[in-house]
């Protein structure tokens, strides 16, 4: 691949060598032959800009060679113009050296080709060069005034026109037609290229017509016509061909309209201003379209990229949700045995103390592992935008009250004080997502046990009243380890813990103050701390919510005791079978058994069930077919209510169960009362459905 780029370049140089030693030489020719003033000085001097233009753009020998070229065809057309020897010498001596000049400039302000693409590099340009021109016309004037007595301020002017002109017009042109970047843009066909041509050169050719009376600003229409067609390189072609067609024209004395009534010299000065403004209003009009086209051109290549980066992003979130998944799933199902035995242990009443104690360690080691999981798959549910609230009438005092209660065990078994304080001039109910301001506020009374070796905790509320929404400030203080100042910022970040060594004598996975405060600021309102390490913390909550009314909720039906009701328990995992049966036996249930979904069918068609707990995952037929299959048979079988039981806990996983026909969802690993809670539900839920038979 670079050997290929290589060669390409070499034969771009090449061709735009030879390029530029033709153009040199018939730019010397038009010039010399076609528009030479009553002093033997061209009106119109391109040739040195084309020789600038090939030093910037050529390489090593090719520049020597164009500059051979320069110099040679020079001095032969010189000659064969009339010009002495030394007069052709002077004139390509100079005109060299102007060349030289502007190179060099060009590499000490541009360190290589100046890229003509805006106004103003433009403008900048011939800023950079006219005082080259100024330079070399004092020097020519200086040498014919000396040498051959030829009028000092007359060559003066001419001189500097001559070169000035060709410098600020060929210069940038040369520089356009050779940028890459304007090649790229403004593609047309062929045809209408040439037909933009031929009409921007039979106008000027109207114009300049002695027997026309057409003004020669009708030029400019069909200039400024090209640049939007063709952007700065038509701009820069068409006044090109405009200077070619009218300078030979006016400068013969052919054309009224170019001021010959005033003589030579003043047409010629007119020719000269008519060509400059017409190439810098039509390039400029180039330029601009030329960068809004680039414009263009970047924005529908950062739409590519920025598609092809939601692609990756889409992709990589689907990979992420996938794995989580898995390892949800890989580590739910032995946990639930872990679990699942700790607990039927724990209700034996045989156990010796000293066993009883190590059977507790087991329940609160993979309770804590299991709190590990579940804020996993909080923070992807986060981050995925699927936290939904769902606000009720609360008491905030009374949410609050009740979490103290839950954690008030765990504080005393450390030897530690919880008060709770609560400040509410209201009384009122709160329209407050409960569920997920007690997960917050759990977190944080856990921390405040988990980090405080003595002391006390304390959880305080207080409630400012507003006009349409109250202030909620919840506080839990506490007197342990307290973070450093320049640590608390990591509080709040995902995987973060304010110290090595805290984290390897506490634990966590560090998503649990990531997940608060998440949840708060779903609630729009704020969570902080303030700390003084050894001193103690207080972490802080702010929510505004509204008072509302009690919403009444009905009674609930009575019902038969648990014992009377008959499960179905489905799963391919024969210790899963076990820990559910033994669970369920425990508190009366009859219980019978499947190892795949198409033993649950064929149970389910051939017998009475008033619940049936399903896996997802198993052979045969997995949890979700066997769902669909069930349901889609007659009463009273298709009517039994389905419950997951399954170590698939991510939302897009749940949302499957439901889709299938089931109507709850129990996360592996089971938890005795969660299991217990579900299935007094959805019997009562059933005897409630259930008609009653009149006598």
């Amino acid at each position: 691949m670079p050997h290929r780029l290589a060669l390409q370049e070499q034969r771009r140089q090449t061709a735009l060598l030879l390029g530029l030693s033709v153009a040199v030489v018939v730019s010397v020719a038009f010039s010399e032959y076609l528009t030479r003033t009553l002093l033997g000085l061209a009106a119109f001097w391109p040739a040195n800009a084309l020789l600038a233009a090939g030093l910037i753009a050529l390489s090593g020998s090719r520049r020597v060679s164009l500059t051979i070229v320069f110099v040679v065809f020079h001095l032969a057309i010189d000659m064969l113009v009339g010009d002495s020897p030394p007069r052709a010498l002077l004139y390509t001596a100079i005109d060299t050296g102007e060349a030289f000049a502007v190179w060099a400039i060009c590499l000490r302000f541009w360190r290589g080709a100046p890229r003509i693409r805006t106004m103003r590099s433009l403008i900048l340009l011939p800023a950079v060069t006219t005082p080259v021109a100024v330079i070399g016309a004092l020097l020519c004037a200086a040498v014919l005034s000396a040498g051959f007595s030829e009028p000092f301020l007359r060559v003066l002017v001419d001189w500097f026109l001559r070169c000035a002109l060709g410098l600020a017009v060929a210069l940038p042109a040369t520089l356009v037609l050779i940028d890459a970047e304007h090649r790229r843009s403004f593609h047309r066909s062929w045809r209408e290229q040439f037909l933009l041509m031929f009409a921007v050169g039979a106008v000027t050719l109207l114009c300049a017509h002695p027997a026309s009376g057409a003004p020669p600003f009708l030029i400019f229409p069909v200039a400024l016509a090209i640049a939007y067609r063709l952007g700065a390189r038509g701009a820069a072609m068409a006044s090109l061909i405009v200077a070619v067609i009218t300078l030979p024209i006016a400068l013969s004395g052919a054309s009224p309209r170019f001021n010959a009534i005033l003589g030579p010299v003043a047409q010629a000065r007119t020719i000269q201003v008519f060509v400059a403004v017409l190439f810098y209003t039509s390039l400029a009009a180039g330029l601009a379209l030329a960068q809004q086209d680039r414009l263009k051109r970047l924005l529908l290549r950062r739409e590519q990229l920025t598609r092809a980066a939601r692609s990756r992003a889409l992709a990589a979130t689907e990979a992420k949700t996938e794995f989580l998944a898995t390892m949800s799933h890989e580590i739910r199902t032995p946990l639930n045995s872990v679990l699942g035995f700790a607990q039927l242990l724990a209700t034996r009443e045989d156990l010796p103390p000293d066993v009883r104690r190590q059977v507790n360690l087991i329940d609160s080691a993979g309770v804590a592992l299991l709190t590990v999981v579940n804020d996993i798959l909080d923070f992807s549910r986060v981050e995925a935008g699927q936290i939904e609230l769902l606000p009720q009438p609360t008491s905030a005092a009374g949410l609050l009250r009740d979490t103290v209660a839950i954690m008030a065990p765990e504080a005393r078994a450390k030897g530690l004080s919880m008060d709770l304080e609560v400040i509410d001039p209201v009384d009122a109910l709160h329209d407050l997502d409960a569920d997920r301001l007690r997960q917050v506020l759990i977190n944080l009374l856990n921390n405040a046990v988990k980090f405080t070796d003595e002391g006390r905790i304390d959880a305080r509320l207080i409630v400012e009243p507003g006009d349409l929404e109250d202030r909620l400030r919840f506080e839990i203080i506490d007197t342990g380890v307290g973070i450093e100042l320049d640590k608390q910022a990591l509080l709040f970040q995902r995987f973060s813990q304010t110290d090595s060594s805290m984290s390897r004598l506490h634990g966590g996975a560090g998503l649990g103050l990531a997940i608060c405060r998440a949840l708060i600021e779903v609630m729009d309102g704020k969570i902080g701390v303030d700390s003084v390490s050894g001193r103690g913390s207080c972490f802080w909550i702010e929510v505004s919510a509204p008072t509302v009314e009690p919403i009444a909720v009905p009674d609930r039906p009575k019902v038969s005791a648990p014992g009377a009701a008959k499960i179905l328990i489905v799963d391919d995992h024969p210790i899963n079978l076990e820990i559910g049966a033994a669970l369920l036996t425990l508190v009366g249930c009859e219980v019978d058994l499947a190892e795949n979904g198409k033993q649950a069918v064929e149970r389910a068609t051939t017998g009475v069930y008033d619940l049936i707990l399903m896996d997802i995952h198993m052979p045969q037929m997995d949890g979700l077919q066997a769902t669909r299959a069930i349901k889609a048979l007659s009463a009273p079988a298709g009517k039994v209510p389905i419950i997951a039981m399954s170590a698939d806990a991510l939302p897009r996983q749940v949302e499957r169960c439901y889709a299938a026909g089931m109507v709850d969802h129990i996360a592996k690993p089971i938890q005795r009362e969660v299991l217990y809670a579900k299935v007094e539900r959805w019997l009562h839920q059933k005897t409630a459905e259930t008609p009653v038979s009149s006598k």
